[in-house]
């Protein structure tokens, strides 16, 4: 199979271990070109090193996966060259401009000057940024830095854009306007979008698919509706969510004020 008719993510028994501790435990799974894709689960599940591994930031120590046909770590720099990363900490520099930084971006990724500038403002426009652009970032609303760093991982040939918590901290009027954002950017390039997120809803709005994880494991796959109507009529997604990770000894309603909780307090700073 080559690359370009590959799935854009392959995961067969991937791995990670610290130590004692497994952090990811034999997952498989594949997201095809095109698809939006979410990882579930509670905090401490494995969601952010299954990414980490994807994007080539640490390798794993067993089982293996390819990312647009390319193995993550025989051949990490193809990797590289056609995804994008978006962590859950701020990335964009706040002391540089939006247009700054996006300029700093394509630099790093060899894109010629001319066609640099482009990218730029067409990234921008997309992204309702452009009365901004020689703004500095740390005059930026939240919702407004997320944008800007979803605009800078689109720059380069993108095949599969990597959304770790993407509108954690955001008020709620914020976060629709990034979904709206990725629902528009997603129908325009048909790139693949694998996201992990605290939000029930985000992920049942957003994902054709999600895996839900419990302590480093896949312990479900499949549609929202598919895994809610697993467990009978009238069954809600939470209810889904609580079943598949009950395990970890924490209730939901303590997972979810929880995870409002850390949302107020990155809002206020």
């Amino acid at each position: 199979m080559t690359p370009a008719a590959a799935p854009a993510i392959e995961a067969q028994e991937l791995t990670r271990r610290f130590g004692s501790l497994v952090a990811v435990d034999h997952a498989s799974f594949r997201v095809e070109g095109g698809e939006v894709f979410a990882l579930l689960g509670r905090n401490g599940a494995g969601k952010t090193t299954m990414i980490k591994m994807l994007t080539t930031l640490i390798p794993p120590t067993a089982g293996g996966a390819r990312v647009g046909g390319f193995d993550i770590e025989r051949e990490a720099a193809r990797v590289r060259r056609i995804i994008g990363y978006v962590p859950q900490a701020v990335s964009a520099d706040g002391e540089l401009t939006g247009y700054e930084n996006l300029k700093v971006f394509a630099r790093l990724h060899d894109i010629p000057r001319a066609e640099a500038r482009r990218r730029i403002h067409e990234a921008l426009e997309f992204m309702e940024l452009l009365p901004f652009a020689d703004k500095l970032v740390k005059t930026y609303s939240g919702g407004m830095i997320r944008r800007l760093e979803i605009a800078q991982s689109t720059m380069h040939d993108l095949r599969v854009l990597f959304l770790d918590e993407p509108t954690i901290g955001l008020d709620p009027v914020a976060r629709v306007a990034v979904w709206e954002l990725l629902e528009r950017m997603q129908a325009r390039s048909r790139c693949a979008i694998l996201l992990t997120t605290h939000y029930l809803e985000e992920a049942e709005r957003l994902c054709g698919r999600v895996a839900i994880m419990n302590q480093g494991r896949i312990t479900a796959l499949g549609t929202p509706r598919e895994l809610t109507a697993g467990l009978g009529p009238g069954a809600t997604f939470e209810e889904v969510f609580e079943r598949y990770t009950a395990a970890g000894g924490e209730s939901l309603a303590a997972y979810l004020d929880t995870s409002r909780a850390r949302a107020s307090a990155e809002r206020h700073g």
